[in-house]
């Protein structure tokens, strides 16, 4: 989220990468530039901080010069269900460490969504069913860019035993409820941002709480610009299943209780 997210994902991703010896990252980059959207340049800085792939979301193409960035890098993903003919792809699969290979893939939601895009559960299904974990790769990721929390949960059961994680984003808070379902899916509603805490959801609070005070604008949202969290979920997988061993919240820097595992 902003400059804050920016720089606490290239200050502190390269000592997560070696301390905790992370065999693949996935960052979502949806807010990365400005609060809306990300700039080629801004990819190519997460990238470079250690990120193996960087998923977008409803702001995918805010920033223009992404309709073009993203059919010259294949490690930005848009989401699946996106509008017919969008640029770029919305999944992949990917090389991590040892050989492994891994799918990651993203699809928005509808609820409360400010545009309808197609269902979810059938642009979903087929790239699961392409792409089983434990065959001919070893893990996969699903980014769920939703708004209601409802949905989110309802696409983690849907993909249960078909993901090895299903990972809710757009909300900018990070829940509480990590968890492994039944058939072996590591869940989350919300990884939450990487941001500044001290904010409305990651923007300066004072034109955002005008808002809710006198129903009036005044000007425009900015990021906030201070100590930001890196927000997200360490998960480790079973290479033969794809199924999930472990999960664990992570909250690194800023304002919130830290959290990753031991």
């Amino acid at each position: 989220m902003g400059r804050a997210g920016r720089a606490a994902v290239a200050e502190t991703l390269p000592r997560l990468r070696r301390d905790w010896r992370l065999d693949f990252v996935v960052v979502n980059g949806e807010n990365a530039s400005n609060g809306a959207g990300l700039t080629g340049d801004h990819a190519k800085l997460i990238l470079e901080a250690g990120a193996d792939v960087v998923t977008l979301g409803d702001h995918a193409f805010d920033q223009k010069d992404m309709l073009q960035f993203i059919e010259t890098e294949p490690r930005v993903i848009r989401p699946v269900n996106f509008a017919k003919g969008a640029p770029g792809r919305g999944h992949g699969v990917f090389p991590a460490t040892q050989g492994r290979k891994v799918l990651v893939t993203q699809v928005l939601g509808q609820v409360f969504m400010k545009r309808a895009f197609e269902d979810p559960f059938s642009q979903i299904e087929g790239v699961l069913k392409a792409h089983p974990p434990g065959g001919m790769v070893q893990a996969s990721l699903v980014d769920v860019h939703c708004e209601a929390t409802s949905e989110k949960m309802a696409l983690g059961h849907w993909c249960d035993g078909r993901a090895s994680m299903v990972v809710g984003t757009h909300t900018h808070v990070p829940t509480g409820d990590a968890m492994i379902l039944p058939k072996g899916t590591a869940y989350l509603t919300d990884a939450g941002m990487c941001g500044d805490y001290d904010s409305v959801i990651g923007m300066d609070k004072e034109e955002p709480m005008r808002r809710f005070v006198t129903g009036m604008t005044r000007g425009r949202f900015s990021p906030a610009a201070g100590e930001a969290t890196l927000s997200g979920l360490y998960v480790e997988t079973d290479d033969r299943t794809g199924k999930a061993t472990r999960v664990e919240m992570v909250r690194q820097g800023g304002r919130l209780t830290q959290a990753g595992p031991a």
